[in-house]
Order: C-alpha cells, then sequence, then structure tokens
C-alpha cells in the first residue's frame, strides 16, 4: 500500500576478511562434532576391559599382518614420514607460520593456529597419561612416553589441517590441498604403526581426534569473529540512530 510505513530492513552483517579460512564454518562445526563422536566411541572403549580387550584383538591382527609383509623399501619410506611427523619438522613449521601470521595481522588466522596447537598439545599429555597404554613389542624406532593415542598423529595431523585453514582461502581451488593434507596425515600415522611405534587403534585416534581439533576450533574461532562483527555493527547503528 502506498505511503504505509515499513520497518527498514536491518543490513546483512557480513564480515569483510582478507582471508576466509572455512566457507561454511557452521557445517564445519557439524563435521568437527561428528568426527568426535566417532573417536569418542573408541575412547570409551578404550576406557572399559571389556572394551579395550577387543580393540587389542584387531591391534593383534593387525600388528601380525605388518609384520608379515614387511619390506625393506616400505620400511625405508616409513622411517622418513616418521621423521616429518616428528617434533623436528612440526615444531619449527608452527614457530614460522605463527610468526608469519602475526607479521601479516591475521589476527583470526593466528588465534586459530595457536589454540588448535595448544588444545592438541594439551590433550596429547592429558590422555596418554590417563590411559597409559604400553606400545607394542618390537619397535623399529625409540619411542617416549604412553602409547594410546599416537601423539605423532596428533600433531602430523593438527599441522597438516591447519596449515591449509590458515594459509589457502576456502574454495575449490584448496581441495587438493585438503586431500594433500589429509593424505599425509593418514600415512604418516600408518608409518607409526608399520614401525611397531603404535598400535593402530593408537593413530586412528589421534587422527581423528586432532582432525576434529583443527576444523572445530577454526569452526569456533570464525563464528565467535561473526558474533563479535555483528555486535560492533549493531552498536554502530545503534549510536547512528541516537545521534539523528
Amino acid at each position: 500500500m502506498t505511503g504505509q510505513f515499513q520497518p527498514a530492513t536491518p543490513p546483512r552483517v557480513t564480515r569483510p576478511r582478507e582471508h576466509e579460512m572455512l566457507a561454511e564454518h557452521r557445517w564445519a562445526l557439524v563435521a568437527s562434532l561428528v568426527l568426535y563422536l566417532a573417536v569418542g566411541a573408541l575412547f570409551v572403549l578404550m576406557a572399559f576391559p571389556s572394551g579395550e580387550k577387543y580393540v587389542q584383538s584387531v591391534d593383534d591382527w593387525w600388528y601380525d599382518s605388518i609384520d608379515v609383509i614387511r619390506v625393506g623399501a616400505v620400511t625405508a619410506l616409513a622411517h622418513v614420514l616418521n621423521v616429518l611427523g616428528s617434533t623436528w619438522v612440526t615444531v619449527p613449521i608452527r614457530v614460522v607460520t605463527a610468526g608469519w601470521l602475526a607479521r601479516i595481522g591475521r589476527i583470526e588466522a593466528l588465534t586459530t593456529w595457536i589454540l588448535t596447537i595448544v588444545a592438541s598439545e594439551a590433550m596429547i599429555w592429558i590422555l596418554k597419561t590417563a590411559y597409559r597404554r604400553e606400545r607394542p613389542p618390537d619397535g623399529l624406532v625409540e619411542t617416549t612416553s604412553f602409547s594410546f593415542p599416537s601423539g605423532h598423529a596428533i600433531a602430523g595431523t593438527v599441522t597438516a589441517i591447519a596449515l591449509v585453514i590458515v594459509l589457502v582461502p576456502a574454495g575449490r581451488r584448496r581441495r587438493r590441498w585438503e586431500v594433500i593434507a589429509g593424505l599425509f596425515a593418514f600415512t604418516m600415522g600408518m608409518s607409526r604403526v608399520y614401525l611397531n611405534a603404535h598400535w593402530l587403534s593408537d593413530v586412528v585416534a589421534g587422527t581423528v581426534l586432532a582432525a576434529a581439533f583443527a576444523i572445530g576450533i577454526a569452526a569456533l574461532v570464525h563464528e565467535v569473529g561473526d558474533a563479535a562483527h555483528r555486535r560492533r555493527v549493531e552498536r554502530d547503528l545503534e549510536e547512528a540512530d541516537g545521534s539523528k
């Protein structure tokens, strides 16, 4: 009806970004929760003797199967992957990435990067201490601390996935890097099983938990940033209306 008063439509509060970490951060949050639920089932099994016995039976079968098909060239490759997932490699990458993100002023990406690393490292210590699982026998590399979950798998997976999230903008062009990060996390983790440094379930738990961390923390940081931006826009609108 002509001349009828209609309330103004509130403006969209889309937040401008130089770097889009996640195209659909709420779907990413859902994916993270699904991963937490999946790996949580394994952690629950490992918390009870009957469940641990079942998991160990699968681990024993895998251990025996790998021992039969061990090949020199594959063992050498596993040693290389083992080094790539070690602190000798991951720590410098983490420090350099944090420094670069701070230098260029990507605060949201830097926050995601630091929170993901700190949370994952804390979780490694907490879970290993809680479960106190012994390592497989006849390991081909030197190991320290307890076995479950795999610290190598957590550190390598978190670093690979979070690196893609904070450095490569979301979109089609990032898909190949996401695949590469996933393949690296999988093969690096399995190298630890191949070298008898971990049971299969150690690596599965570590890899899935780390993926949930990397994706979930990025999604939460994104959501918190959006909420803060909405509040700023609403406050600015209220101040503008009050000055009229």
